[in-house]
């Protein structure tokens, strides 16, 4: 199955450089691009892109609008893609609101190519993209930067059981389902089973929402290991 994308990015040259890498690729299709979050979002509608490869900062509308907007979208308008963020700074904090908006990780735009290409695939299949230990720093930066808004939703996490809490942790430190399974001598089918119970009990769109509310909530804290 073909990989539907679209490109939003005020650098033309960006645009270009990445469409050309991720067009060269048999499973991936680039069907649009965009300057800005205002014009990415009207492509989006048209042209029903699986994923979103969306810059943070740009004029008109920035890239955190614009996730938004396809995230969360009006009444009437049933397509919603997955968003990846693409950033030049290691730590930014639209790029945290990004993931608790319900953007699918992020990526940073001198990433190697085949990383940009892995990413494009990892979300295209519904995971978020949270390997990197620099989008792990970034959350434990920003958590560290903010008093936690969220303790009063810790009752639900007491609607985990203690097996799914213990998976929500792993989930926070940033393992994979193979890693979690490995580590709890479990098949990864039963991980990725714990995992959608997790999500679907805490009202959570994905991993890297999972991940900020497990920080929020002072499930796992910065610092532990």
């Amino acid at each position: 199955m073909t990989i539907r994308v679209i490109i939003v990015d005020d650098q033309a040259m960006v645009r270009a450089g990445f469409a050309a890498l991720l067009a060269a690729q048999s499973d991936i299709d680039v069907v649009g691009e965009a300057p800005d979050g205002r014009q990415g979002v009207e492509v989006s509608r048209t042209t029903h892109p699986d994923v979103v490869l969306m810059d943070v900062r740009m004029p008109e509308m920035d890239g955190l609008a614009a996730a938004r907007a396809l995230l969360d979208p009006p009444p009437g308008v049933i397509h919603r893609p997955k968003v990846l963020m693409l950033t030049t700074f290691d730590v930014d904090d639209y790029v945290y609101e990004a993931l608790r908006a319900g953007a699918s990780g992020f990526l940073l735009k001198d990433a190697p190519p085949a990383d940009l290409i892995a990413a494009v695939r990892v979300v295209a299949a519904g995971e978020a993209l949270l390997a990197p230990s620099v989008t792990r720093r970034l959350i434990v930066d920003i958590v560290k930067q903010r008093p936690s808004g969220r303790r009063d939703r810790s009752p639900e996490l007491n609607s985990l059981t203690p097996r799914e809490r213990e998976v929500l942790e792993l989930i926070a430190r940033g393992l994979s389902n193979q890693e979690i399974a490995d580590k709890l001598v479990l098949a990864e089918q039963t991980v990725k089973t714990h995992i959608g119970r997790v999500l679907a009990k805490l009202g959570l769109r994905d991993r890297a929402q999972a991940v900020i509310f497990a920080y929020e909530t002072g499930l796992v804290t910065p610092g532990d290991q």
